[in-house]
């Protein structure tokens, strides 16, 4: 038998008149997708099923916008401590350059990996591994690097899942220790396909390798300049753009409390009760719009399962 979360209901989902929910579906579909034939991607094949099942921890996680910007900056916050990981990303990549753009294939990458059918989720890791293999160099401190380095896939794959996972649980809903680990453990597929091996596959397994690898995490400029471009890049339609100085208060605060205070944050960044208060409550809310086309829902429509199938309450089999 079926049985809630931690004997939980988190809410009934909020149905908002038509023509905001069509403008809020509409704006979250221009920042996440590419181009308007990228929704192809969680349609089709019909009946083919995830990398993780649609009653996952995972599935329920991803479908919540504020918890993925949230937990997606503390993961970048989380890679540009480790020197190797940050040479790689700030030398290779078009954050500096073009943030909205990098952050949008970021999150549909994201996306893909949980919602979008086997063979698409595949296809698309295995363009992703092709172009690691292409990146390598040395860092400041003269450190050879490359991209598809097992272990700084890990590092990269352990930062992502816990962000996501802890702003949920920080901003959303509380989860119990099962949640937890069956999320780090939905997430070994990809990993392996990814090429992070060693990926944890527990909440204990994540905090062991955050500990094990903080001597060699850094301060870096580049951190605070990433911070920076994050602060003046719009994200977010007005008035939601109201929002993101929260957001990115709630993200820096997220980052484990010995890594900010290896990266100096502590000092600069501020995160007031009623701020945090403000970005639960929209946190919350998010979890309880079905938006239209969002990966989730059209996933959902690909298994043949009803658009609010993620929205009712929230069973698990586990």
């Amino acid at each position: 038998m079926r049985q809630a979360v931690d004997g939980k209901d988190f809410g009934k989902m909020i149905w908002l008149p038509s023509s905001l929910r069509d403008w809020l579906d509409g704006q979250a579909s221009q920042l996440l997708y590419p181009a308007p034939s990228s929704a192809d991607y969680f349609l089709t094949p019909i009946g083919e099923p995830a990398l993780v099942s649609a009653d996952s921890v995972s599935w329920h996680i991803f479908k919540n916008p504020v918890a993925l910007f949230i937990g997606g900056i503390s993961a970048v916050l989380l890679e540009l401590a480790h020197p190797s990981v940050r040479s790689g990303v700030w030398e290779h990549t078009s954050f500096r350059t073009h943030p909205r753009q990098r952050i949008q294939r970021t999150g549909f990458a994201a996306m893909v990996t949980v919602y979008a059918a086997r063979s698409r989720a595949e296809e698309m890791i295995a363009a992703v591994g092709v172009m690691h293999r292409r990146i390598r160099g040395v860092t400041p401190s003269g450190v050879e690097y490359r991209a598809d380095d097992p272990d700084l896939l890990t590092w990269v794959h352990a930062t992502a899942a816990y962000g996501f996972l802890e702003a949920y649980h920080a901003f959303v809903h509380p989860l119990g220790d099962p949640q937890r680990d069956a999320f780090y453990a939905e997430g070994k597929t990809s990993a392996r396909l990814y090429g992070a091996n060693n990926a944890p596959s527990s909440d204990a397994a994540c905090k062991a390798l955050c500990e094990n690898i903080l001597p060699i995490l850094e301060s870096s400029d580049i951190v605070h300049e990433f911070l920076s471009i994050m602060a003046k890049t719009p994200l977010l339609p007005p008035p939601l753009s109201r929002l993101q100085p929260f957001l990115l208060n709630a993200a820096v605060h997220l980052v484990p409390k010995p890594v900010r205070g290896v990266l100096g944050l502590d000092m600069h960044w501020h995160f007031p009760s009623w701020q945090r208060a403000l970005v639960t409550q929209a946190g919350r809310a998010a979890d309880r719009i079905p938006m239209a086309h969002s990966p989730a829902v059209l996933s959902c429509r690909r298994l043949g399962l009803a658009d609010n199938f993620l929205y009712r309450k929230w069973t698990s089999s586990r």
